[in-house]
């Protein structure tokens, strides 16, 4: 099967594949027109129209061109009769042909190749607005359980999406090229500069305003009812050919693509995060380029200005000899390579003799194929514990939740009137050190001090006398200090 729709192809490759392209050109302009069946004759008249200048091919030559366009699968044939005039026409088989829906696809993908235009890269900002507009007319959709349309809500989501995904590759793709270029052409290159680095730090800024504002979004959706809205969907689906479970597996794939863009798993970036970091990195990298750019300017030394003069040098030698000469010098490849080394029996092998009389002598293979002696070679890879670095964060996320737990009860009555227990005491402790930084000041007296720690606050304010907070560890005495936490 795989093969079959390679063969599809073939007319890109034959040896008349201009002819072939045009044919099939032919076609495609009369498919415009809402003419699907064409004759040979037809095909000549409509090439006579669109490439009279660039093509002229005959009745008699376009005709072998479509039987083997019909052998490779890019076209359909079928028999018209109502072409023949007479008898000997009727025995004479008129055949029609028109695009195979694979060969359509194969001539546009070779269409789509041709006429790409690189420098059209571009990064799709402004569709993030209509990405948050769309989800959330889709939480209500789901809500009202308006199947067609969450379905035709989804089937734009994924669109949009896609057609993102797409043309950030594409983009980052066509910047890798310039960047790792050899030979720049500074006026090209500084004329765009301004204009490249202004997108992508809008679009970086957009992604990271509209980013949260999305997950947001999703999550108001997956709370009306994932399993609910992918059956809605699938039920209205247009794709009766599949089975009611392909398609809402379908859209499950697709919606999980979705949320995984936006919202990021635990300990893991998301790929609107990954997006980011690469636009972040591409801006470097332009820079980059911008400075080493200028620099070549500025010296007026390019690789491409030095194999000229070197060209130039090669030309005015005088002689065969000088241009020789000129080689080694330049390039260094026409001197052997001497090794020296000490033999392991020296009273054996003198020093004075030569390498030619002398016993061979074992060396290694990389001081014989590079002229450098052998080294260590780099260092192992370091080998990363991924479960353990997970552990890890497990446990830092959980002391986390727990300083949260012990936070929010802190704030709920008077820390005066009752015994703190050690995740208490640990964020009071915690919030008087971020307090106690004011409570000595140069000149004057401080009335209070703030200190803040997992969404409570701690006041410490002055007071007649002395308190005492009672925790698990022992009593907390405080001199002429009060404290509130809210």
């Amino acid at each position: 099967m795989r093969d079959d729709r390679l063969r599809l192809f073939s007319f890109a490759t034959a040896e008349k594949r201009a002819d072939y392209l045009w044919v099939l050109r032919a076609f495609d302009n009369a498919r415009a027109g809402y003419v699907v069946l064409l004759h040979a004759g037809d095909v000549v008249a409509t090439l006579d129209r669109i490439a009279a200048d660039e093509m002229s091919l005959t009745a008699a030559e376009v005709t072998p061109l479509l039987e083997q366009l019909h052998h490779w699968g890019v076209l359909e044939r079928s028999y018209d009769g109502t072409r023949a005039a007479n008898l000997a026409e009727y025995r004479n088989r008129h055949f029609v042909y028109q695009f195979a829906q694979v060969g359509y696809q194969a001539y546009r993908a070779v269409e789509d190749v041709l006429h790409a235009r690189l420098e059209d890269a571009s990064l799709s900002r402004l569709v993030l607005p209509e990405l948050l507009a769309d989800l959330t007319d889709l939480a209500a959709a789901n809500r009202t359980a308006d199947a067609d349309l969450i379905y035709r809500k989804l089937s734009r989501l994924d669109s949009a999406l896609s057609d993102m995904a797409t043309r950030a590759a594409h983009f980052y793709l066509s910047l890798g090229d310039l960047v790792r270029t050899t030979e720049v052409t500074p006026e090209s290159f500084l004329a765009h500069k301004d204009a490249l680095l202004s997108h992508m730090r809008e679009f970086s800024v957009d992604l990271a305003r509209f980013a949260p504002k999305l997950a947001a979004a999703i999550g108001e959706v997956e709370a009306t009812g994932v399993d609910a809205m992918l059956r809605r969907a699938a039920s209205s689906d247009e794709r009766v050919l599949l089975p009611i479970e392909e398609r809402e597996a379908d859209w499950c794939g697709r919606w999980n693509g979705l949320t995984n863009w936006f919202v990021a798993a635990e300990a893991e970036l998301s790929e609107s995060d990954r997006l980011r970091e690469g636009t972040m990195s591409a801006i470097a990298a332009v820079l980059s380029l911008l400075r080493r750019v200028t620099e070549t300017r500025k010296g007026g030394v390019s690789r491409e200005s030095s194999l000229r003069h070197l060209a130039g040098w090669f030309a005015a030698a005088p002689t065969e000899d000088s241009a020789h000469a000129l080689f080694g010098a330049v390039f260094g490849l026409g001197k052997p390579r001497h090794l020296a080394m000490e033999h392991p029996d020296a009273d054996i092998v003198p020093n004075s003799r030569s390498w030619w009389d002398a016993p061979p002598v074992e060396i290694s293979r990389t001081l014989a194929e590079t002229g450098r002696p052998p080294t260590p070679g780099a260092p192992g890879r370091i080998q990363r514990n991924d479960s353990g670095v997970r552990r890890l964060r497990e446990a830092q996320l959980d002391a986390q939740r727990v300083r949260a737990a012990a936070a929010k009860s802190l704030a709920e009555s008077d820390v005066h009137e009752r015994i703190l227990d050690d995740a208490e005491t640990a964020v009071l402790l915690r919030l008087l050190d971020a307090a106690s930084t004011a409570w000595v000041p140069v000149s004057g007296r401080v009335g209070s001090t703030t200190g803040t720690e997992s969404g409570v606050k701690l006041t410490v304010t002055e007071c007649e006398g002395s308190t005492v907070v009672r925790t698990s560890r022992g009593l907390l005495h405080l001199n002429n200090r009060k404290l509130t936490v809210r």
